[in-house]
């Protein structure tokens, strides 16, 4: 059984435009939280937040975690303090599976020929393709003065934002 070539063509400009749109799927930014993700705060304590960061499907879970600690090292010194710790820190991944359903085979139209009424047959493919993105989240308590080297769970805020802003994506700038 051969295939129509207009089912031929169509099948290949569909493929093509997924093709163009999964191109055009970019990281979240380093951003608040809008569509596509970005960074919460909640205040807790004068000392005390929570933060979180959600990347989108594109964003690996290394740069939801570095933008998570980034955000930390910067509202610490928005806040006046000059180190933090993170008493609780986790990342959660929730992925949900995209399914898709493509048909070919005979024509989809019946008819009467020789033998009496024919129908044409059609086949169905699925398939599901998981998508991933990554949340990270912590408590974060901040101090002033010096990081206490022997706590392994305390970062010198101006040393973590010096070294992962060479990693931010920053949000394009919209033209209106």
């Amino acid at each position: 059984m051969s295939l129509d070539p207009s089912r031929i063509l169509f099948r290949a400009v569909v493929l093509g435009a997924v093709a163009v749109l999964a191109a055009c799927a970019t990281t979240t930014p380093y951003q608040p939280l809008g569509d596509g993700g970005g960074f919460t705060e909640q205040k807790i304590e004068t000392n005390r937040y929570r933060i979180a960061f959600l990347g989108n499907s594109s964003t690996p879970r290394q740069t939801v975690e570095n933008y998570m600690l980034y955000r930390s090292a910067e509202l610490t010194l928005n806040s006046g303090f000059d180190y933090f710790i993170l008493t609780s820190n986790d990342t959660e991944a929730r992925t949900r599976y995209s399914q898709s359903v493509s048909a070919y085979g005979g024509p989809a139209w019946g008819g009467w020929g020789w033998g009496g009424y024919r129908r044409g047959i059609g086949f169905g493919v699925s398939s599901a393709t998981p998508i991933t993105d990554y949340q990270a989240q912590a408590i974060v308590l901040m101090f002033k003065g010096q990081k206490p080297e022997q706590n392994p769970d305390a970062y010198d805020a101006r040393a973590v934002k010096e070294s992962l802003q060479p990693l931010i994506q920053w949000p394009q700038l919209q033209a209106k």
